[in-house]
């Protein structure tokens, strides 16, 4: 496979090590997703072979989202297979009693702006997952009952905003995607009691989140990550 730009500022080992922590220390379930294939950024594609790929590099492949685990043995040999591989999170997965982290995504500009607000309000985020396109948030988990009644409030939500609680997954740093690199905008801040990542609630966000993804032009059913 060619280097493509991007890859250049990640070793072989630098996405294994990242799933490992994710799995291993934060007890997230992860599992390898496709690769982006090409030559130049933005207009890379993504392994998976399809032309209208709407999440190039960014999406389970083999093993399926069913896969995900936090086994370190198992995260340890798919990115030694596939050293490339994107990292996702299976959000909203069932794991050790409890559940994986859930997000929220939207547009970049939208995510920027709140963010702003958040901190203008001295309301705390939890770890922001940016692209050039996308920003994504996550939260503790959360289900579709309790997310409907929230949005029952809003006359209309932007299909630009995404919901990604169980059954989804986003892609974590440091991976990349046909759109960009995967950073965080906000580093994941770990508790020392429990040794994971602290998470805000879904309900401290929604609010501010429908309203700046409703000030930016809704670009449909068309997911860029």
């Amino acid at each position: 496979m060619r280097e493509i730009l991007g890859r250049r500022r990640m070793t072989l080992s630098s996405m294994r090590n990242a799933a490992l922590t994710c799995a291993s220390r934060w007890q997230w379930p992860v599992l390898p997703g496709t690769t982006c294939v090409g030559g130049r950024l933005p207009t890379l594609a993504c392994s998976c072979g399809a032309a209208d790929c709407v999440v190039p590099g960014a999406h389970p492949a083999d093993p399926v989202l069913l896969a995900a685990t936090t086994d370190p043995r198992m995260v340890s040999w798919w990115w030694s297979e596939q050293p490339y591989a994107s990292l996702i999170l299976a959000t909203g997965a069932p794991v050790d009693g409890g559940h994986a982290p859930c997000a929220l995504s939207l547009p970049a500009v939208a995510g920027a702006r709140a963010l702003a607000e958040f901190d203008a309000c001295g309301v705390r985020v939890g770890p922001v997952a940016a692209t050039p396109t996308r920003w994504t948030l996550l939260v503790a988990p959360y289900g579709f009952e309790e997310l409907g009644e929230l949005l029952n409030a809003h006359g209309a939500v932007p299909s630009s905003l995404r919901f990604h609680s169980d059954g989804g997954y986003v892609a974590l740093p440091p991976g990349l995607t046909g759109h960009g690199q995967v950073r965080w905008q906000r580093e994941p801040s770990v508790e020392a009691e429990h040794g994971t990542p602290w998470l805000p609630r879904m309900e401290t966000l929604v609010d501010v989140l429908v309203e700046a993804s409703a000030a930016i032009p809704d670009p449909g059913s068309t997911l860029a990550y």
